[in-house]
């Protein structure tokens, strides 16, 4: 197959004038028919190197089956109010989640409440209870930047969050509510205080694409933004079939920090320290409790469905001119400012916390075979 370039080079008088033939013949019929002629994308490519690694980054996904948990239920003379499980969405769906977790449990007549965990849906809980007028404590083993939301790729999305073979009716509905509700809540947080940004998404494939970000029956299809699939003439990746949509990317750790900030400020204590048991945590002195643990949910509340999900994520150093991101089968590409994210592992069931250098060299590899072959 001649590239554009090759085909200049050969000279060839007519295919050159057939071609400005075509060219102008169908630029015409777009005029006529009152659109633009469709404009070519010519993307910068993301320089792919392991020389130009910064760090990096590996973290759990708190996942269960059968979707996130939003319950309220007894616990001595106390409630619970579970808000555990999102999988890869806790970030995304975090501040949904915590709207419907305060729904549930929160009684202006007791308005002191716990908070345990102080990753994005902790946060988000505490600064939704703060609004509604709660005096709010939160109890943590850890804090930002050494939660699992800090290591997260934080693109605004729902991904990885349930197996929709066994996700019931009500579940959908509820996560949709959530995915709403957090879609128009991030919406007002945009901007470089809190480091969340529209970008440009290119989803890759060699197939048709029909599933992704949502399929046209799906309720989420109408939290998807300027979808539209492009000509291969009107981009430069290696990909047969390109689809666009427009999305918000979470800057991790200067958001963290930001909404972190934002509960002390409001008059939340962080009480930094660990739970053994059901016990200590019955011992708080606050009647409502609010559980956003995620993986130590398992242990602590003996949930069993909840399983860890290791992703690794590969950090470059930043390019300012990459302004849009990526997903394909060979893993996704997010161009924030902090630095270019790559990613794409799903191990289920896998605990460890150490690097494995043959997933790094896959992810390495995958996009180096998709940004090397970017056309100029």
């Amino acid at each position: 197959m001649h590239t554009r370039r090759k085909v200049l080079a050969l000279g060839g008088a007519g295919l050159a004038s057939s071609c400005a033939a075509a060219r102008g013949f169908s630029e015409g019929l777009a005029r006529d028919l009152g659109r633009a002629p469709p404009h070519r994308a010519v993307l910068p490519p993301v320089h792919v190197s392991e020389e130009r690694i910064i760090r990096i980054d590996v973290g759990l996904r708190p996942y269960r089956p059968s979707g996130f948990r939003v319950e309220r239920v007894p616990f001595g003379d106390k409630i619970v109010v579970h808000n555990y499980g999102h999988g890869g969405g806790g970030i995304t769906l975090s501040w949904g989640t915590a709207k419907l977790a305060v729904d549930l449990g929160y009684d202006p007549a007791k308005p002191d409440c716990a908070v345990l965990g102080c990753g994005a849906v902790g946060l988000a809980t505490a600064r939704l209870l703060q609004e509604r007028g709660a005096k709010v404590r939160i109890y943590a083993r850890e804090l930002s930047p050494n939660t699992t939301s800090n290591v997260a790729g934080a693109q605004w999305w729902p991904a990885s969050v349930y197996d929709w073979r066994v996700a019931t009716p009500e579940y959908l509905a509820q996560h949709f509510q959530a995915a709403q509700f957090a879609f128009r809540r991030y919406q007002s947080l945009v901007g470089d205080a809190y480091g969340v940004s529209w970008e440009r998404n290119y989803n890759l494939s060699d197939e048709p694409i029909t599933r992704y970000p949502a399929r046209e029956n799906d309720a989420m299809r109408a939290l998807v933004v300027n979808q539209r699939d492009l000509e291969p003439r009107e981009h430069n990746f290696p990909k047969r079939y390109v689809r666009q949509f427009d999305t918000m990317m979470i800057e991790t750790p200067l958001y963290l920090r930001r909404v972190e900030a934002d509960v002390r400020m409001a008059g939340a204590e962080i009480v930094v320290g660990g739970f053994e048991n059901v016990a200590q945590i019955q011992a708080l002195p606050e009647r409502t409790i609010f559980n956003c643990t995620g993986l130590g949910a398992g242990a602590l509340f003996g949930d069993a469905e909840i399983t860890p999900v290791r992703g690794q994520l590969v950090i470059l150093l930043p390019q300012p001119e990459i302004d849009y991101n990526t997903i394909a089968q060979e893993g996704y590409m997010f161009g924030r400012r902090d630095g270019i994210v790559l990613g794409g592992t799903y191990d289920r069931g896998e605990w460890s916390l150490e690097p494995d250098p043959q997933a790094i060299a896959g992810i390495i590899s995958g996009h180096k075979s998709i940004f090397g072959a970017m056309r100029a």
